[in-house]
């Protein structure tokens, strides 16, 4: 069986992503971060989706990124609400987390390479997203060149890496549309960047904004809990 890293947040793309590998029949090596976000509960959930899919191993890295700081996410910086998509799309938020996505890749080469998988799962989207310039398709082709030019698996011809983006070109409807066909359960799922002490999502940030929206179109009602659900969603 094929070997992957699906780097994971326990938010609604990244469990996608892990279903779309296992309907491509990978062995699933579940990888996410501990790195000073707010949203703490996420690490729950990316634990419960790895255990949903029967992941081979679920490994929570630790990497201190509230001491750099520079973001809504990991410094004391408020979290954008009650945007509209095109307020949203006009600049790269605060919420944007410097390099993230490199750090979280470059560890997930890292332990691909040591497993013999050549396949990274990352649930980048470049449609409905928040404007992350580390979410653009440019960005992932250069990590992936950089990647095999970097690795001793790679220069030695053992393993050739391939960074998989299936959601790369799909809105959030149709991302929450192709999970359900592969038995997504998006109630174990989590997308809230400023949660409540009990874990309830917003409601009202960017990423409740765009999830609630995407529920909407998928004409479904997104089954997590909101301290509010905003009524134009």
């Amino acid at each position: 069986m094929k070997k992957a890293v699906i780097l994971s947040s326990g938010g609604l793309d990244s469990t996608t992503c892990m279903a779309i590998a296992k309907s491509l029949d990978y062995e699933l090596f579940s990888l996410s971060f501990d790195y000073g976000q707010r949203l703490r509960c996420e690490l729950d959930c990316a634990r419960k989706v790895a255990r949903f899919f029967g992941a081979s191993k679920h490994l929570i890295i630790s990497v201190n990124m509230r001491d750099i700081g520079g973001s809504a996410l990991t410094d004391a910086i408020d979290v954008p609400k009650g945007r509209d998509t095109e307020t949203m799309a006009s600049a790269i938020p605060v919420t944007y987390v410097p390099a993230r996505n490199t750090i979280f890749l470059s560890f997930a080469l890292a332990w691909a390479e040591v497993i013999g998988a050549g396949d990274i799962f990352i649930g980048v989207n470049s449609l409905d997203y928040s404007g992350y310039p580390d979410c653009r398709p440019e960005y992932i082709i250069a990590f992936e060149k950089m990647a095999n030019l970097s690795t001793k698996a790679a220069v030695e011809g053992c393993l050739t890496f391939a960074i998989r983006t299936p959601l790369m070109h799909l809105i959030k409807a149709e991302i929450i549309r192709k999970g359900l066909e592969l038995g997504v359960d998006y109630s174990i799922t989590h997308s809230c960047y400023d949660p409540d002490e009990s874990g309830r999502a917003c409601g009202e940030c960017d990423s409740c904004k765009l999830r609630l929206r995407a529920f909407k179109q998928a004409g479904l009602s997104d089954p997590v809990h909101y301290v509010k659900r905003a009524s134009d969603d």
